[in-house]
């Protein structure tokens, strides 16, 4: 059973993963319940380095937002949900999924840590959310999941996937932010798969010579 120092502990590495992400001295206070002293204290010792400014505020932002943010914020929810499904914390929750979606999408990242806290926060209704505003659904078209209000029927118009599809040949801003990798070269392919072929066929060959081969004292000498 963990001890109380034990639960300290995994507070304190909580908090730290919040401000290595840039996450405000409120956002963290709000997940690890740490006092605001003692957060500033432990990681922000120069007190220019405290994130400063107006904190993101996501139901009115989210409907207002241009298609590049919708889709980068519908990432990351959708991220934290399907974690929070699995049965995780919020607040360890929250910093794997916004450490993913740093993996899927390329900087600059249109979400910064504190965003992501707020539409947490007002998807499940918790910390600075008494009751949720956003919820995730499903595309019927794409399958893919996005963020939107609460009581929202899902429809392909609605989908901020459908969208990027729609717009991708001719928005340059959509084929920065989402780039094409090419497809492998098929000859190389072709010239890798005839090299694997006569590898293994040489080496066929080589294991029915040595099998026909007689070893030495093996066979009565007539």
């Amino acid at each position: 059973m963990p001890t109380r120092a034990d639960r300290h502990l995994r507070t304190v590495r909580l908090a730290k993963d919040c401000a290595e992400l840039g996450a405000r001295v409120r956002t963290i206070h709000c997940i690890t319940g740490l006092p605001s002293r003692e957060i500033q204290r432990m990681f922000f010792n120069d007190p220019q380095s405290i994130p400063r400014g107006r904190p993101p505020d996501s139901p009115e932002w989210y409907h207002s937002a241009n298609l590049l943010f919708r889709t980068d914020a519908s990432i990351v929810v959708a991220i934290y949900r399907r974690l929070r499904h699995a049965g995780f914390s919020p607040g360890e929750v929250l910093v794997g999924a916004y450490r993913h979606y740093r993996v899927v999408c390329q900087a600059p990242y249109r979400i910064s840590f504190d965003r992501a806290f707020d539409l947490a926060s007002h998807t499940d209704g918790i910390w600075i959310a008494k009751s949720p505003s956003f919820a995730v659904v499903t595309c019927p078209s794409c399958a893919s999941e996005f963020l939107a209000a609460l009581g929202t029927v899902p429809t392909a118009d609605a989908c901020p996937f459908c969208k990027l599809v729609q717009r991708y040949g001719n928005d340059p801003r959509v084929q920065t932010s989402f780039p094409t990798h090419p497809l492998p070269d098929p000859t190389a392919f072709q010239q890798g798969m005839s090299m694997l072929l006569w590898k293994n066929t040489g080496e066929a060959d080589g294991d029915s010579q040595a099998t026909s081969t007689p070893i030495p004292g093996d066979a009565k000498e007539t």
